[in-house]
């Protein structure tokens, strides 16, 4: 084909789309024998390729990942819990595998969900709306439930004329059936979802029995509502209305960012076309509205990049379909960016670019906050101290002059085993008194810290008057783990005489 042929289809398109009026180029072209039912309804085609295929793996992955988590089990002690995953709010930890976050250490949850922000935006820059199309909870579930859909109603023909019919015996029973498999899937979610809050045996055997706590029913009912309602009945009006999501990813894309595109300079002008017609002077679509057919969200992709596609990708399977009925090379619709359009209309070779300015930057910007919050993890200490001293009275001085102020000293033990600790103030001549020792000692007191939680002492530090150097004074407390040597510094301040 010469770069003069296209160029002149390429206009004809345009003057087509020209002298058509938004709704109808959105609307079929042609009057179809199929009713349509309810102003804006959509009813998806099932449809076959290698892009359906894909997303019957991601979603079967990701609900197998979601729904069995939760019983995998992980050995942390005696007396530890088991769950490998479990958000713990009783013991106020999150427990990870191998990785126990306590609440000191939210900052690590608030680095995962930097990591995940930084992840989508460099997915969307390179693949568009890979996560929409394929990863999205809403995606994943809008899949199953239009599955069962399809199962119970048949295809889309079939439940256009399911819904046209007057209610009678047959379409009770199949609107009954999917309503009640989707609410048994919706209630599976909602389960699930609690397990990750609880021992997932323990909540399975007390959910029937109604011995759960309220706030566990209360989530439960909760997503059991919210995986009803958006995954069966708001379905496409969560991704065009509710997510904020397709309003940010257009400035996340660029000329060379990948995504759902029809070809138009091969495919213009179109229309329909009949066995043994030449394809000579006209684009390869045929106009049959299959690629609109197959759409989740009812998008007519020939319109170009709109807000309502979610790449997923099903136009291009349901138009490989029509064009090797009709004998036309496939990929009429494919993953494409807008650069590599221009460059097959202008006759060069196509190519893709990975490493771009706002590629690079969000890919730098990835690996730093994953090494940084690698780096803290690995170097992070197994105990923790937090001093807090008393507030009345400032400081009491005793009868041979020194200065005595009372402290209550918090240490973090995160071991699973009992740890012995040894707490001193750095550099300063003190003098200890524990609650309940009789006598002031010039040895460092130690101090048998419980597993896995946190011991609570009460220390006074005596110093001399001399040592004293005015009202406020920084000290610097120093816990020694006496098994393994570890040392913490935690700086506190001393109270005395203004003179």
């Amino acid at each position: 084909m010469s770069i003069q042929s296209i160029a002149n289809r390429r206009e004809a398109a345009e003057r087509l789309d020209l002298a058509d009026s938004a709704a109808q180029r959105v609307l079929p072209r042609r009057k179809r024998p199929e009713p349509t039912i309810g102003a804006g309804k959509v009813y998806p085609r099932s449809v076959l390729g290698r892009f359906r295929t894909i997303k019957w793996a991601a979603l079967t992955v990701f609900l197998a990942i979601y729904y069995l988590l939760p019983w995998v089990r992980w050995d942390r002690g005696p007396e530890a819990p088991d769950q490998a995953v479990l958000f713990d709010f009783i013991r106020q930890r999150i427990f990870l595998f191998g990785i126990e976050i306590w609440p000191q250490e939210i900052y690590y949850a608030t680095g995962l969900l930097i990591l995940a922000a930084l992840g989508l935006f460099l997915a969307t820059s390179l693949f568009g709306r890979i996560w929409c199309g394929y990863a999205c909870p809403q995606t994943v579930w809008t899949d199953l439930f239009m599955w069962v859909e399809r199962l119970i109603e048949g295809d889309r023909r079939e439940r256009m004329k399911l819904d046209a019919q007057p209610n009678g015996p047959a379409k009770l029973l199949k609107k009954t059936g999917k309503h009640a498999v989707w609410l048994l899937i919706a209630m599976l979610t909602g389960g699930a979802f609690v397990m990750y809050f609880n021992d997932a045996p323990t909540v399975v055997r007390q959910l029937p029995t109604l011995e759960a706590g309220p706030v566990t029913y209360f989530f439960f009912g909760l997503f059991t509502l919210t995986t009803y309602l958006l995954a069966g009945w708001a379905r496409e009006t969560v991704c065009t209305n509710m997510c904020p999501w397709p309003r940010i990813q257009g400035g996340l894309l660029d000329q060379d960012s990948l995504a759902v595109t029809y070809r138009d300079w091969r495919g213009e002008p179109r229309g329909p076309h009949k066995r043994g017609e030449s394809w000579a002077g006209r684009g390869d679509c045929i106009d049959c509205h299959q690629c609109f057919m197959v759409c989740p969200t009812g998008v007519d992709i020939r319109k170009g990049l709109q807000l309502d596609c979610i790449g997923c990708g099903l136009c291009i399977d349901a138009c490989n379909e029509v064009m090797d009925k009709v004998g036309r090379p496939r990929f009429l619709i494919s993953w494409d960016s807008a650069r590599n359009q221009v460059l097959q209309v202008q006759g060069q070779a196509a190519g893709w670019r990975l490493l771009r300015p706002r590629t690079a930057i969000y890919g730098a910007l990835f690996l730093a906050v994953a090494l940084f919050m690698t780096g803290t993890f690995a170097l992070r200490a197994s105990a923790g101290l937090d001093v807090l001293r008393d507030a009345a009275p400032l400081f009491v001085q005793l009868s041979d002059g020194s200065i005595r102020n009372g402290y209550t000293l918090k240490i973090r033990n995160t071991a699973h085993q009992t740890s012995r600790f040894e707490v001193s103030v750095a550099d300063l001549p003190a003098r200890y008194r524990l609650i309940g020792d009789k006598d002031a000692r010039a040895v460092a007191p130690v101090v048998s810290a419980d597993p896995d939680s946190v011991t609570s002492v009460h220390l006074f530090v005596i110093l001399p008057r001399s040592a004293v150097t005015g009202p406020s004074m920084d000290v610097s407390f120093v816990l020694h783990n006496v098994e393994t040597g570890e040392v913490i510094e935690t700086e506190s301040i001393f109270r005395g005489p203004s003179s």
